[in-house]
């Protein structure tokens, strides 16, 4: 079936607004060639030579020789920023965190995607499990580097069973493809306990070393479970003596890797350190951070840029201020630890910490990114907030004012009475909004 990209908009004074070509019409081939995707677009425009053909929509058919600057765009914007239906997932894995939510959220919460281009454009984890050699190769030409993997266990028979799906053991022969092609990676693995922890976890990292240097790093995050696990595998929560045997199996082989291959190669989320009670691990250890949104290393920096923010920070203008914080709970003993450290400087600054037990999703939720409006208003309905409410950017659906179940950020001002503030993810971010 042929392919056509429906043009949505063209930029003024463009290549493609001087040819008048418009919204509307659709783009068929480029050079001769059919266009999968946004990555053959860009591959095949960044010529000073091509031939693009042009589909009215009356039927006609408009073919255009254009000379142009190599890296010069046509001016096109189409449909769908990837130019192509997203790849979802056909795993059903036993931890999978979209098959514990309730029922009755917005839709886009419920698709499982498991698409490589996702993973290069927007930082998301894949599992290779839908991926024909086509795909992989496909990544090589174009280097779509880094490709973020879910490992999970690199135990063949083990990973069918996690994934509930036949050929995902098969599915890691792809790993040793980009490495021949020396395309850079980053691995995860989800842990459940009694399952890919232990022996299987010691095996799993023994194996991705030898993807080193093209394996850049390897995260290893505890499972999140809800309380909407009815009818799904029967996970057990880690207790905080697990995760301190996680922590030493982690350091142990960080200490290997620093001495063989100059890296520490595999971190700890935060959540365990956490869970353990142990103290975050200093900046050197994270190898500059490269799987931050995966949790790993988020409470170091936030720590250390709000202390040197801190450090070089005076106030202008002095003046009682009171404010609140309300967060995960996990993250609720740092944050009191830094605000702490803050009002020590401006004893004129009054900062309490509420942390905020995850009702919705269940109480072994304990991120902040995860909580909800309904949660936030339930718990601090009626409690001195102060002049302001600070919020994490992370509770908010990206690029707009709305939270996980659809609560807006007016309706929680107006059910709470407080100005609410929403801080970005950086200590001088959080500094500047409790000073003012």
């Amino acid at each position: 079936m042929e392919k056509k990209h429906i043009i949505n908009k063209v930029e003024k004074g463009s290549i493609a607004d001087e040819l008048n070509i418009a919204p509307g019409d659709a783009l068929i081939c480029i050079n001769g060639q059919k266009i999968e995707d946004v990555f053959d677009y860009h591959y095949l425009i960044h010529e000073e030579e091509v031939t693009v053909l042009i589909r009215k929509p009356d039927g006609e058919e408009w073919e255009f020789e254009i000379e142009k600057d190599y890296d010069e765009d046509l001016g096109i914007v189409f449909e769908s920023g990837l130019m192509d239906d997203y790849k979802s997932c056909r795993n059903k894995c036993i931890f999978c965190f979209i098959d514990q939510m309730p029922k009755g959220m917005r839709d886009t919460l419920y698709f499982k995607d498991d698409d490589s281009r996702l993973s290069f454009l927007q930082g998301n984890y894949i599992t290779l499990t839908n991926m024909k050699q086509n795909d992989i190769e496909r990544i090589i030409r174009y280097r779509l580097e880094p490709i973020n993997i879910s490992v999970h266990t690199t135990n063949p028979a083990l990973r069918c069973k996690m994934l509930n799906n036949s050929f995902a053991g098969e599915a890691l022969a792809h790993m040793q493809r980009l490495k021949e092609e020396s395309i850079q990676m980053n691995g995860q693995i989800v842990l459940c306990k009694g399952i890919n922890d232990g022996a299987e976890l010691e095996q799993s990292i023994r194996d991705l070393t030898s993807y080193i240097p093209c394996m850049q790093s390897l995260s290893v995050v505890p499972a999140g479970m809800t309380k909407y696990r009815e009818g799904l595998y029967p996970l057990e929560p880690f207790t905080k003596t697990d995760a301190g045997e996680v922590i030493s199996v982690i350091h142990r082989w960080q200490q290997y890797c620093m001495e063989r291959y100059g890296i520490h190669f595999v971190h700890a989320g935060d959540e365990w350190y956490l869970m353990a009670e142990k103290e975050i691990p200093k900046e050197e250890t994270y190898d500059g951070y490269l799987q931050l949104e995966n949790g790993v290393g988020m409470m170091r920096l936030l720590e250390d840029e709000f202390l040197e923010a801190l450090d070089k920070t005076e106030r202008k203008t002095a003046g009682m201020r009171k404010l609140t914080i309300a967060t995960g709970t996990l993250a609720a003993p740092l944050l009191t630890k830094l605000c702490g450290r803050l009002m020590q400087k401006f004893p004129d600054i009054f900062v309490r910490v509420i942390p905020i037990r995850n009702d919705f999703f269940g109480e072994q939720i304990t991120v902040a990114g995860l909580l909800t409006g309904q949660d936030l208003i339930a718990q601090l309905k009626g409690v001195d907030l102060g002049e302001k409410l600070l919020l994490s950017s992370h509770l908010l659906r990206s690029g707009e004012e709305v939270f996980l179940d659809d609560v807006t950020l007016t309706e929680l001002k107006n059910a709470l009475q407080v100005q609410v503030d929403i801080v970005k993810s950086s200590g001088q971010d959080f500094v500047d909004a409790c000073i003012g």
